[in-house]
């Protein structure tokens, strides 16, 4: 298919956007901290519905004002609102893609070649409201990473906000579990578990954090995720499919001292039932661990 003059600039500013680091401020840092479960979804969303209520109270012409002016409220951090027609003309954008606003986007594509664009629209077509996942590149840390575009459809406009979704790899994983091992043997349990607990302690990354149970009696002594949980005893606990995930880990720990534990566990940021690995490392009477999802 021989593509005009408009598809190559699509394809062009689709590639851009992808490729490179995106000029506009941001609040947040490339590694924020907290749990993922206080990630940038609730933020994404509330912004979702101030804008649905923006375009309601005050009508189409200064909502969309208001959604391509960077000061004019509608952008939180890495968060920002941009606005399409049923038939993929970006209407406004208060992000990286108000370089596309007028332009036809419906064959924008993600990192991966999906037509994300043309999905939001086909489901706004069918539903109201949902969301659309797919790769595109985080200005925080220059990096193509999930993201999750929530939408919603007033009568032919559909509003959309996007958020990162965090996923660490194995290497990372590997690294914080180094990281807390040296912390133990150099410190101490007693301050070990209060820095793991801690979420400003330095062991709560995005969607990984480290967790201590004891070879015993099977007790958290720390989960950087649920500090709630210390005391808790988790060798009865199984994961999605029956596997008694906690109780392999502890004879794998008693066993070899090291190694991996693979399960399916529900990922927060998606609120799907994934794979999950953890890495766990015996230090005297209790295993340390630091878990990570598949890359999707």
């Amino acid at each position: 298919m021989k593509l005009n003059n408009r598809n190559l600039l699509i394809v062009a500013l689709g590639a851009a956007l992808c490729a490179s680091p995106l000029a506009y401020a941001t609040t947040e840092g490339a590694q924020a901290k907290g749990s993922v479960e206080r990630s940038h979804a609730r933020q994404a969303s509330a912004l979702l519905d101030r804008a649905l209520a923006h375009l309601q109270s005050n009508g189409p012409e200064q909502a969309l004002a208001s959604f391509n002016d960077r000061q004019g409220g509608f952008v939180d951090g890495q968060h920002y609102v941009f606005t399409l027609s049923l038939d993929g003309t970006m209407l406004a954008s208060n992000g990286a893609s108000r370089a596309l606003v007028g332009l036809n986007v419906m064959d924008l594509k993600d990192a991966a070649g999906k037509p994300f664009i043309h999905e939001i629209i086909e489901q706004a077509k069918a539903a109201d409201n949902g969301q659309v996942e797919y790769h595109w590149l985080n200005p925080a840390d220059n990096k193509v990473e999930n993201k999750v575009s929530l939408y919603r459809k007033v009568g032919d406009r559909i509003l959309v906000v996007g958020y990162y979704i965090p996923r660490s790899s194995a290497e990372q994983a590997q690294k914080m579990l180094d990281k807390a091992v040296a912390l133990m043997k150099h410190s101490g349990g007693e301050a070990a578990f209060k820095a793991f607990n801690d979420p400003q302690g330095g062991f709560v990354m995005n969607d990984e954090y480290v967790f201590v149970i004891g070879l015993e009696d099977g007790k958290y002594r720390a989960s950087g995720a649920s500090p709630n949980l210390v005391g808790v005893d988790v060798r009865e606990i199984t994961d999605a499919a029956g596997t008694p995930l906690f109780k392999q880990m502890i004879a794998l720990a008693k066993d070899k001292g090291i190694g991996t534990v693979d399960y399916v566990w529900r990922n927060p940021a998606t609120n799907a039932v994934e794979q999950k690995h953890s890495l766990i490392r015996r230090v005297d009477d209790v295993l340390l661990g630091v878990g990570y999802y598949s890359p999707r």
